[in-house]
């Protein structure tokens, strides 16, 4: 039997960093397995940014995309006190601790955002600028479109709206940042489940990238209803 525990989280939720936390600790698994690739790990633990990937082989849009998106999480991250990343960061430090190996699943963040330069068309570039505008319009009446707790991970039914909206409005972002992402990380964990058989396989994602995650594995192996893609882990 393989048993993976899929945990979506925000990037900037507490509650994302204790539930990490228990999840580690109840099951110790055989592998910790981490939405992140090697070029982005250094970002965690250093005071300093690291060095940014160069526009030259990133592209101008994708370039302008990540520093953009960089930005915003920092902001959000200011508000509740949280710094972007943190839960990753307690995923490793726990790992570590219990001796667990550590895998990074996702894809390389510039083959990622070349993608993104070349498929992001100027419609979605001038829609994103004007959705910005809107946000920050919204933010100054305190009038948001979405509303939710940002020091939580929004529920499973509020990621499926705003995932829609995003696939709508951005339907090139969508299928380089989360699609193509996704197939990645599904491979990458079939490849690790299939090491590690009648063993624990814990795997921390994006709260967006869970859903897509768990049925692309369900998809490959449509007989076994032995294994379990997607444990909810309550916060204490």
């Amino acid at each position: 039997m393989k048993h993976l525990i899929l945990i979506g989280t925000s990037h900037i939720a507490a509650q994302s960093i204790r539930e990490v936390a228990e999840a580690i600790d109840a099951n110790s698994p055989a592998v910790v397995c981490l939405e992140i690739d090697a070029k982005r790990i250094r970002g965690l633990f250093e005071k300093t940014s690291a060095k940014r990937a160069s526009w030259k082989r990133i592209g101008i849009k994708g370039y302008l995309f990540a520093l953009i998106g960089a930005w915003a999480e920092r902001k959000l991250g200011d508000l509740v006190g949280v710094s972007p990343g943190e839960e990753m960061r307690t995923a490793i430090m726990h790992a570590r601790k219990k001796g667990i190996p550590i895998a990074l699943i996702d894809q390389d963040i510039e083959i990622t955002l070349k993608r993104l330069s070349e498929t992001l068309s100027w419609k979605e570039k001038w829609r994103f600028v004007l959705d910005i505008l809107k946000a920050l319009g919204r933010a100054v009446i305190r009038k948001p479109e979405f509303e939710f707790d940002i020091r939580k991970v929004p529920e499973e039914q509020l990621i499926k709206k705003l995932m829609t909206k995003v696939k709508d409005r951005y339907p090139n972002v969508y299928k380089v940042l989360i699609e193509e992402r996704n197939r990645h990380m599904a491979s990458e964990l079939e490849k690790i489940l299939a090491q590690h058989p009648d063993k624990k396989v814990v795997a921390v994602v994006g709260a967006g990238h869970k859903e897509g995650i768990s049925l692309l594995l369900k998809s490959h192996r449509p007989g076994e209803s032995d294994i379990s893609y997607s444990v909810s882990i309550e916060a204490q």
